[in-house]
């Protein structure tokens, strides 16, 4: 399906790599239909996946989570930015070329019956990627539409039935048998078990970890469930107004968040030990998120942070690395010009403490 004069991902580095990526949306106004601004919904975002790797991005609603999986499988045209997937990018790829890449990457999406065309029966909507990618012949078609049924947990008797015959949780089965019909090698995950019940939300995390150890996938996935991101995620991005505050290994980020909005995000996380949950310091945000259509100036976490001072609202912090694998966007982890300007004692007591590189 891949262009052949396409070079191949090096085998060694990352699958994805995402660089300053931004997703602007025009507002108009007038009776002119003016260009007055633009909600800057993704700003600059960055981050890379390796192969067979799971990297969970998480946030609060509205924060551009899931623009950003739609830029980059280019469900979006990209404002700016490049997104390489398999060595090529695919924010400049032309529409025929686009066209031939889409089965190295796939969706599995948040509503699974809004996602499922409910006048087609379960095995059209799984054979559909295959009546427009390949030349196969029906018995092939077939054959296939039911090796992917059985990779999923569904049961071939019910190739002939529509979605509204299916559990919330089985139509999720479908969109992810759809999603890996061609065979790709990047799946975005956009909050597949937000729509399910508790007790379905497991089972389908269950198959996507199988699912990925089996076939060798490589997984961005989307929620605001920290827990699940936590048991699935081998790296975890924070995302806050359109722009990432920490992108660090799982384990780490959950043993230690280093950006405050992430340890204000993680002292919500439900503890299941009661003594631990009674020894939590649970913090409390105060005011509102501002509008990406009209960020602050300076950091965009600065009106809410509770360790904020001067320099946060003067200077956009850039995502940098501090510690061995973990990148933090915030003045508290920055040089020495951070520890040394008015009210930032908590820069100037990591530094001491040898936090910063």
């Amino acid at each position: 399906m891949r262009d052949a004069a396409a070079p191949a991902a090096d085998p060694a580095g990352p699958l994805v790599q995402v660089e300053d990526l931004k997703m602007y949306f025009p507002i108009y106004t007038g009776i002119l239909r003016s260009h007055t601004g633009d909600v800057k919904a993704v700003d600059g975002v960055s981050f890379s996946i390796l192969p067979g790797e799971t990297l969970g991005l998480v946030g609060e609603s509205g924060c551009g989570k899931s623009t950003v999986g739609r830029a980059v499988l280019r469900l979006y045209e990209v404002t700016d930015g490049r997104v390489v997937i398999d060595g090529e990018d695919v924010a400049q790829l032309s529409a025929e070329k686009l066209r031939r890449k889409r089965p190295t990457m796939q969706m599995v999406f948040q509503d699974p019956q809004a996602s499922l065309n409910p006048r087609m029966t379960l095995a059209r909507i799984i054979s559909e990627p295959l009546d427009e990618h390949t030349n196969w012949d029906r018995a092939r078609k077939t054959e296939r539409v039911f090796e992917l049924m059985d990779q999923v947990g569904l049961n071939r008797r019910f190739a002939n039935r529509y979605p509204h015959e299916f559990s919330g949780g089985q139509r999720q089965r479908i969109g992810i048998a759809r999603a890996l019909a061609l065979n790709p090698k990047f799946i975005v995950c956009d909050e597949p078990i937000a729509a399910l019940d508790v007790s379905i939300q497991a089972q389908v995390v269950n198959l996507l970890e199988d699912l990925q150890e089996r076939l060798g996938l490589t997984y961005l996935f989307i929620s605001h469930d920290l827990s699940m991101v936590r048991h699935l995620a081998d790296k975890v991005a924070v995302m806050y107004l359109g722009r990432i505050a920490e992108l660090s290994p799982s384990k780490d980020l959950y043993a230690r968040p280093l950006h405050p909005y992430a340890e204000a995000l993680l002292s919500a996380v439900n503890e299941p030990d009661p003594e631990l949950a009674a020894r939590r310091n649970r913090i409390i945000l105060k005011g509102d998120v501002p509008s990406p259509a009209n960020p602050p100036k300076g950091c965009n976490f600065c009106t809410r942070c509770p360790r904020v001072f001067d320099l946060c609202r003067q200077v956009k912090p850039e995502l940098s690395e501090v510690e061995p694998g973990r990148f933090v966007a915030c003045h508290l982890y920055g040089s020495t010009a951070a520890a040394g300007s008015t009210g930032a004692p908590e820069a100037t007591e990591r530094n001491q403490q040898g936090v910063t590189p």
